[in-house]
């Protein structure tokens, strides 16, 4: 199976709005309050998420100056040596380069007396080296460090580095190192994996989906929770990986978890893989412009969209959204959640949080069925809250607009 679409942003910039929903038109008449809200929490969201390392840098053309490009990363207040500093220029008599920070101190070796090298700023965030002779000048050079003088886990600095006419500036990372937090995989899939389900007024259905999973996994740990609950449930997970059914679906020979696994322990990077839901394998992706401050972004989740097919696996595609049978990484969907304002209908919300911090796949060798439709005391019940009213759908809106920061959302 090669790509079904191939998805280039340049088909998009202006076709997201056309047949999208407006979602100041959802908004309720007085509503100055909430858009400065929300201006407020986007600020808060920006200085939280964003650095100077977001700051576009472009090379010098033909400069004389050395220096790290990318990749120069530092613990938060300590003491690192910046790789690759030097100087190539031709001879004269006396060299002079200039070093400039803002959120950190920059230091280098004292020359010992009679040594024709002249160093200022020792321990300031302006470090100035002086010298007739350029090897005695790039030792010094090789001796500079950069320590961060504010305690921040994760933000960044850039570095002023010049020789006479030529300036050149570079990023420097500040990070707070994270331990990781890896899981005992085991043996067998019952130390693998866990199968997370919500129920509501379906218990008939519910019997019948544990039943067929009792008949090929007779061991393996099923958590079970309502709609607005899906959080709870994750978060007792204790699995790598936590395999999402609906209370509906039903465990058949072809659905083979031990094979969505295997992907996912051949690819890292993924977060989440889909499988076929009674012989549909739906996906989706989610093209999405960020927009301006004031009016917000625009979000269009379309049907069918797929990326390319995974390496390795043609018989599976790179998309942003799957079916609502997945085995997903328990760390990754933790750090997005599901969000417990959507009581029922909210599977493509938890793709629309995750988009940019999840990658998702599809496949299409691994199969669950589907239940026929039951008839039974809380059918009609079940049926009366299934579909959501149109102030459901007003607020569903409404939450895309402040938590999202949109102004037009579009399915298709």
């Amino acid at each position: 199976m090669g790509m079904l679409e191939v998805l280039k942003p340049t088909h998009f910039p202006h076709n997201i709005q056309r047949g999208s929903t407006q979602l100041k038109d959802v908004l309720p008449p007085d509503s100055e309050e909430l858009l400065k809200r929300r201006a407020k929490e986007l600020q808060q969201h920006k200085a939280r998420t964003e650095s100077v390392l977001s700051t576009r840098l472009y090379a010098p053309s033909n400069s004389p100056l050395q220096y790290p490009i990318q990749g120069f990363k530092v613990r938060p207040m300590t003491p690192t040596f910046i790789p690759g500093l030097a100087l190539h220029a031709a001879q004269r008599s006396n060299y002079t380069v200039s070093l400039e920070v803002s959120e950190g101190v920059l230091r280098t070796t004292i020359p010992a007396k009679g040594v024709q090298v002249k160093v200022t700023g020792n321990g300031e965030s302006r470090l100035m080296v002086e010298s007739s002779s350029l090897e005695a000048l790039n030792e010094l050079l090789a001796d500079v460090s950069y320590t961060s003088t504010v305690y921040h886990i994760h933000t960044g600095d850039l570095a002023s580095f010049q020789f006479e006419d030529h300036e050149a500036v570079f990023p420097i990372t500040i990070k707070q190192p994270q331990p990781p937090v890896l899981y005992d995989i085991g043996t067998d899939i019952n130390s693998q994996v866990t199968i997370t389900t919500k129920t509501f007024l379906r218990y008939p259905e519910l019997n019948a989906l544990l039943k067929s999973i009792r008949e090929f996994y007779k061991d393996i740990e099923i958590i079970i929770g309502w709609f607005a609950g899906r959080n709870l449930a994750v978060s007792q997970v204790t699995t790598k990986y936590f395999l999402w059914v609906d209370d509906d679906f039903l465990f058949t020979e072809l659905t083979k978890i031990e094979e969505l696994v295997k992907v996912m322990e051949a690819v890292p990077e993924l977060d989440v893989l889909g499988g076929k839901v009674g012989g549909n394998q739906f996906s989706f992706s989610i093209i999405y412009e960020e927009g301006d401050e004031t009016e917000g972004g625009c979000m269009y989740r379309k049907s069918s969209g797929r990326y390319r097919s995974l390496p390795g696996y043609p018989q599976c595609s790179l998309v942003s959204g799957v079916v609502n049978f997945f085995l997903a990484r328990t760390d990754a969907a933790q750090r997005v959640g599901f969000d417990p304002q959507l009581k029922r209908v909210a599977h493509s919300e938890f793709f629309m949080d995750g988009l940019g911090s999840l990658m998702v796949a599809t496949c299409g060798h691994v199969s669950v069925s589907h239940q026929a439709r039951l008839k039974h005391k809380d059918t009609k019940l079940y049926q009366a809250f299934r579909t959501p009213t149109k102030s459901e759908g007003t607020s569903k809106m409404q939450l895309h607009f402040f938590k999202n920061h949109l102004k037009c959302i579009r399915y298709g």
